[in-house]
């Protein structure tokens, strides 16, 4: 990995019983770029290295009864002391009890230095890791997965995706659905026509002042009808009011 020079580092370390998981984000796409070129960092962690017993067991039956297994806290806690560099890194438990992942979490995470990252499998961990060090309780959506590495690889990717240089335009992240709150704009590539449906005349016309309105406009109009939940706690400005209420009156005149 190169040094990057007068650009952030972030760190990334996931403790995890399966580090090969994440093999593949080293030797692929944004991620691989940017790590190699020193503007990210990151590091598995083995939590079967804390074990305690010859077995490298790092789980146990719940107290109380039940299916599953749990993490222990000893191996954990080891880890995680470990992890931390700074006694200000913030820890990331993946966990379907968290609140859900967002832009906006992206965001605020991209402003540390440092990220460790606890991913969950079985019934969970120990509470009082939980209690004791954790920061942020993260799930990526109401499903359940087998385990916190796939939601530790989105959350991780989102996150470098904020850290400037990580990727080349940083106008493409500014312009990604979600960093203003409102969904994207639909794109369009060649050939004009493609099984009878055409390329919006807008997009056509060279006209950038029309064509940066299309969009504004288009953004509203996806997240009106898709994702409508969103524009409660959109953050819109006057021209963004301005096209909603058109957008909300043509669509009233054609029901």
């Amino acid at each position: 990995m190169e040094k990057s020079e007068n650009k952030k580092v972030i760190q990334f370390k996931i403790i995890t019983i399966f580090p090969d998981f994440f093999k593949p984000m080293l030797e692929y796409g944004i991620f691989s770029r940017a790590y190699k070129k020193g503007l990210i960092g990151f590091e598995t962690i083995d939590l079967r290295d804390f074990a305690t017993d010859n077995y490298k067991s790092v789980d146990d039956e719940p107290y109380g009864g039940g299916s599953g297994m749990v993490f222990k806290p000893i191996p954990l806690g080891k880890a995680i002391k470990k992890a931390k560099s700074k006694k200000e890194t913030k820890v990331v438990y993946l966990t379907p009890s968290g609140r859900v992942f967002n832009s906006d979490i992206a965001k605020e995470l991209a402003k540390e230095e440092e990220l460790v990252f606890i991913c969950g499998r079985y019934e969970g961990i120990d509470q009082r890791i939980v209690d004791l060090y954790v920061d942020y309780e993260i799930s990526i959506g109401d499903y359940v997965i087998s385990g916190g590495e796939l939601a530790a690889m989105v959350v991780v990717d989102a996150v470098a995706r904020q850290v400037k240089g990580v990727v080349k335009e940083m106008d493409s992240v500014v312009k990604d659905s979600f960093y203003d709150g409102l969904l994207d704009y639909p794109h369009y590539t060649r050939p004009e026509t493609y099984n009878g449906l055409k390329v919006p005349e807008v997009l056509l016309s060279g006209d950038h002042k029309r064509i940066e309105l299309w969009r504004e406009k288009m953004k509203l109009v996806e997240t009106l009808t898709k994702r409508p939940d969103l524009l409660e706690r959109a953050k819109l400005n006057d021209l963004q009011r301005k096209l909603l209420k058109e957008i909300k009156q043509q669509l009233r005149r054609l029901t």
